[in-house]
């Protein structure tokens, strides 16, 4: 591409096309590359005040992105200054977690630059992949809840509907997970280390989030001291949320704690020079980290104290947006609809009611509506312990006033409760906010539900069992508030982006309308015994899992067999996952081998990725034995050369980009009823992985969509894990399933730790010893007849190509976009604001 071709803003004679695109961004006649005043060259000299020969890949990436940055800027601007114009009903979306991965490759797809500036790098001898590299995944979440949050971002900003992400900066993010030894370790993510080319600090809107309490360095640690209120400030960090075409750019705001003061200067020149900085460290330790450990009360405090600083933030930026341009507090569910991510951001109720009552001077019933109708909450768990309840005493210590406001929301609650359902005391037990016991607690997920005007699901399933057993007696008081939301995906980063080889085949196939519109895959359904498109795809899948290989070998060294089947579990290390369980079917596999050296198997790779909570024992020794296991496997010539498994340390969005394009074979297999939805098994869908899984979450749906008979089901249902959690015993499955008998017996012989006897004992005691609770043991059997069933389908390539196409098909309902729209239509009521 000539220097020309490269202005942005500037006519080109031959494309007429880009010059619409490039100049809609309004960043002036100013080239990106190409001379000494262009935009990377200049960030590449100027920001780094080097001469080019001296300038690394990092440099060059930071240098491309501000580039990137620069053209648009212009349309972030004016993005904000339309809806401060037309000031329309804005969602503000309250998240714990935000998964965004890297910015690079996505921002520039949005844009639509991505052939120009691969082009242009190329000129300029800069390796793109290797650019790419230098930007480290955003350690701003950890799971689907945070992936799922990044994703409605992106659908916003495509739908042309105002709204804003706000979370937290974390500093370290969640943690960098290495193996040792076959364990996990966890250290430091300083993904911050380095500056971020897209955020912007906005200094001149800071807020301040005050505390009934200070803090005191003490004998290490910081100490809170009663009795002497403080305050936080809260600093905020613009991040550009690019929609699809560039129309779009909406702001994902995240809040970075820090002291009003810097330092207590009496202490300091007294020689207390750490005592001095008390303040500062408490400050800056609150958003240092995603998810302190909460196994220890200080980790649990720490979170306590993070989901209301955020809640704080929010509502504090919200509320001064809000009066700029209303004068009636009326007006705020015509303007505001926040949504909560999860039950963390529960405070929300509390906190927006004493802005109400204490700031605004309104009467309780007037201020109780406003709340309820600006609030809605997404619930993603059936998990107790995921239903987060806090120990009433630290609102006491810190959230006094809230603490108020949450008894009288109880007293209320309850005097309706006992008018609705006299004499039925145990319904009052379960309702009330308040959880009696030896501690005191207080049920967010409750206060969420009656703070809201909304409750949803992520999947059928899961707001069924939402309804009828989780949260069953207030779903009974408040049915119209309950609702369904099946969680989607952006097509643009998980297909688009990430399998440009397919994405063509399918454009090729059915025109290029599906990017924003996925429900147009179902024009795929009729192709799908079409031998030209089985090539097509058959050739991205192989593509796909050659550059994967590629990508492994030079980043871990490690070597695969694009030959063999893709087999994938990625996702957090949870015993309801059962990765356990797909581990067991890895050991009958290999059993096999062992017992008959000629038995036929189709040579098979298996992935493992995903990472355990520091506390979480258990799944660390899963992750242990998964490494021990592929070692054995490994040095084992039986198995060497026909089944290998491998664990991808440091699972991330990054890496799922390039695994989930290559992947054959997607493991869903949760214990039925445990799963909300799953966003993976989406992806997998999309990108023409078949599923192995069970009937849980979103693959019911997903099954639904593409037909039963091209997925590979098994084990037992919701309702049968429910029927038989009284009288199942393990036992059995041992003493009557000889493969299943003989897998066990072969770990618990330490045939995988020799060097390390009797270490996998945890295992027998959750198979056997406990009782199984997630009952491994009932579905194994069923899991292994289904994976023979892939392995047939799979020796007939065109039969495979047939069932994946027909599952991309499938896959258009599981887009972000038809959920951001349900949400939009059924929740917030708000429309779209075209940026002009």
């Amino acid at each position: 591409m000539d220097q020309v071709n490269t202005v942005i803003g500037t006519p080109r004679a031959d494309s007429p096309e880009l010059d619409e695109l490039i100049k809609g961004y309004g960043c002036g006649p100013v080239q990106f590359t190409g001379t000494e005043d262009a935009l990377y060259e200049r960030h590449l000299v100027f920001d780094n005040v080097l001469e080019a020969a001296a300038i690394g890949a990092r440099e060059r990436f930071e240098a491309v992105a501000r580039s990137v940055r620069d053209v648009l800027s212009q349309r972030w601007i004016r993005t904000e200054k339309t809806y401060e114009r037309k000031d329309p009903k804005r969602v503000y979306y309250l998240s714990m977690e935000f998964l965004i991965g890297r910015s690079l490759a996505n921002n520039v797809t949005n844009l639509l630059l991505d052939d120009i500036t691969k082009k242009v790098l190329k000129e300029q001898k800069v390796d793109w992949f290797e650019l790419l590299e230098q930007e480290p995944d955003a350690g701003l979440g950890n799971g689907g809840l945070g992936r799922l949050a990044a994703c409605f971002l992106d659908s916003m900003a495509t739908m042309e509907i105002p709204a804003m992400g706000y979370g937290l900066r974390y500093q370290y993010g969640m943690f960098k997970q290495t193996i040792q030894e076959g364990w996990q370790h966890e250290v430091p993510d300083n993904w911050l280390r380095r500056p971020d080319p897209w955020e912007v600090c906005r200094q001149n809107e800071t807020v301040e989030v005050p505390l009934n309490c200070s803090f005191k360095l003490s004998g290490g640690s910081l100490r809170a001291i009663l009795g002497q209120p403080s305050s936080l400030i809260g600093v905020p960090f613009d991040r550009p949320v690019v929609g699809y075409g560039g129309k779009t750019i909406n702001t994902l705001r995240l809040w970075e704690a820090a002291a009003s003061d810097y330092f207590n200067f009496q202490e300091f020149s007294s020689g207390d020079f750490v005592g001095a900085l008390a303040e500062t460290l408490q400050a800056e330790s609150l958003t240092r980290v995603l998810y302190p450990d909460d196994h220890t009360a200080k980790g649990q405090g720490l979170r306590f104290v993070q989901e209301y600083f955020l809640v704080a933030s929010l509502l504090a930026d919200l509320v001064r947006r809000f009066r700029k341009t209303n004068t009636d507090w009326q007006s705020l569910p015509d303007k505001a609809a926040i949504q909560l991510n999860d039950t963390h951001p529960t405070m929300a109720v509390p906190e927006l009611m004493r802005i109400l009552l204490d700031e605004a001077h309104l009467g309780w019933d007037e201020a109780w509506d406003l709340t309820q109708r600006t609030l809605a909450y997404t619930n993603h768990t059936l998990l107790p312990e995921a239903l987060e309840k806090w120990p009433l005493v630290w609102f006491e210590r810190m959230l006094p006033r809230h603490l108020d406001i949450i008894y009288e929301i109880n007293r209320r609650l309850i005097d309706d409760v006992r008018r609705r359902f006299p004499k039925d005391e145990g319904r009052v037990q379960r309702v009330s906010l308040v959880e009696e016991g030896a501690e005191r607690k207080i049920r967010m997920a409750n206060l969420a539900i009656v703070g809201s005007h909304s409750t949803n699901g992520v999947a059928a399933i899961h707001s069924q069992l939402l309804r009828t057993v989780t949260v069953k007696d207030l779903a009974e008081m408040f049915p119209q508030r309950f609702s369904n939301k099946t969680n989607g995906v952006t097509p643009r980063r998980w297909l688009l982006m990430s399998n440009p080889t397919l994405s063509q085949a399918i454009s090729d196939a059915i025109g290029e309308d599906w990017v924003t519109d996925l429900s147009q895959l179902t024009k795929l359904k009729p192709l799908a015994t079409d031998k030209g498109l089985h090539q097509a795809f058959l050739k991205a899948k192989r593509k796909a899992k050659l550059q994967f290989v590629d990508w492994l070998k030079r980043t871990t060294g490690q070597t695969v067999d694009a030959s063999s089947i893709f087999d994938c579990q990625i996702k957090r290390i949870h015993e309801y996952k059962r990765q356990l369980l797909n581990a067991l079917r890895i050991v009958v596999l290999y059993n096999r081998l062992r017992q008959n050296a000629n038995f036929e198997t189709t040579q098979r790779t298996f992935f493992f990725a995903g990472k355990a909570a520091p506390a979480y024992q258990l799944a660390k020794v899963i992750i242990k034995f998964i490494n021990n296991l592929a070692e054995t496997i490994d040095n084992d010539p039986i198995s060497r050369g026909r089944l290998k498994v491998l664990f991808l340390p440091d699972y991330c969005v990054s890496m799922a980009e390039r695994l989930i394009p290559a992947t054959d074979v997607s493991n869903q297999i949760s214990t039925a009823g445990y799963e909300a939805s799953g966003t993976s098994n989406m992806k997998f869908m999309m990108n023409g992985a078949l599923t192995i899984g069970t009937r849980d979450g979103a693959t019911i749906e997903m099954a639904e969509e593409a037909g039963e008979e091209n997925f590979f089901l098994f084990g037992l249902t919701a309702e049968q894990v429910a029927e038989s959690r009284s009288w199942y015993k393990p036992q059995w499955h041992y003493d009557n399933d000889p493969e299943t008998r003989a897998a066990l017996d072969l770990i618990f012989s330490d045939h995988f730790s020799r060097n390390e006897p009797g270490i996998f004992a945890p295992l027998r005691d959750a198979l056997l010893t406990h009782g199984d609770y997630y009952m491994h043991l009932a579905d194994l059997k069923s899991y292994l007849e289904a994976d023979q069933k892939l392995c047939d389908v799979y020796a007939d390539p065109a039969s495979w190509a047939s069932k994946a196409i027909l599952n991309v098909a499938g896959s258009g309902k599981f887009s972000s976009d038809r959920t951001i729209a349900q949400y939009a239509a059924d929740i917030w009521d708000v429309k779209a604001c075209p940026v002009s």
